[in-house]
């Protein structure tokens, strides 16, 4: 069994806030057998899967990692909002398909993402959090705008030779400080979160809540964390 089940089987219980002890008997096994399968420790058996697929109101592609949809589905590229009415003018024909669901992917998710920090309202991890996004922009900005060489480096007043290790630096900066403040610290002369304003949070609630975005958000994150697991 993939690690993805463990992963998401546990987190479906915990979502419903059920005990191991409840499921494990709704189940039918032991609470040990169950916490072996959440830990990934042993594997189960394909009628266990189908049995918590129906016990949780969810597809076995989902249990499995396939899809980040509960109901099975594929993403296709028309189930994520269009980010622009310019967008759907544009003939599918001149379209890099690729491309356009990859950008929506990462713009819907950035829309999340400022709900979530205008929902918890800290001007101090909006800041670094924005800032962190913003020379990501700039980084691949400037690699695409500097391909062959040919174009006019005058644009960019920090120099070549150092601006790639000076805005690694300061993006790795602007994830520490937003660390450091979603944890409750202040930093960089500004307040940590206040706890009570942090949202509870989980992909149920997320998908009733950003239901436009939810898709984009979870397929962003399958396909980076694919990457990771992949190697």
């Amino acid at each position: 069994m993939n690690k993805d089940f463990s992963r998401i089987i546990t987190l479906l219980r915990k979502e419903k806030g059920l005990s191991q002890k409840q499921v494990a008997a709704d189940l039918g096994v032991s609470q040990a057998l169950l916490s072996h399968y959440e830990k990934g420790i042993r594997e189960c058996g394909l009628d266990f899967v189908i049995k918590v697929a129906g016990y949780y109101d969810v597809s076995t592609d989902y249990l499995l990692g396939r899809t980040v949809q509960r109901n099975g589905a594929k993403i296709a590229i028309n189930d994520l909002p269009e980010i622009t009415a310019s967008e759907s003018k544009t003939s599918s024909a001149k379209s890099n398909i690729l491309s356009v669901l990859n950008k929506r992917l990462i713009v819907n998710s950035i829309e999340l993402i400022f709900d979530l920090l205008e929902e918890i309202g800290s001007k101090g991890l909006t800041t670094e959090a924005s800032n962190y996004l913003m020379i990501s922009v700039y980084k691949m900005f400037r690699t695409v705008y500097s391909c062959g060489g040919k174009n006019p480096k005058g644009v960019f007043s920090v120099d070549e030779s150092i601006a790639g290790g000076v805005f690694t630096a300061l993006q790795s900066l602007a994830e520490a400080y937003s660390g450091s403040l979603a944890s409750g610290n202040s930093c960089d002369g500004f307040d940590g979160v206040s706890l009570n304003r942090v949202p509870n949070l989980s992909p149920e609630i997320i998908a009733k809540k950003y239901p436009l975005y939810f898709s984009s958000l979870f397929n962003l994150i399958k396909l980076c964390e694919d990457k990771v697991n992949k190697k």
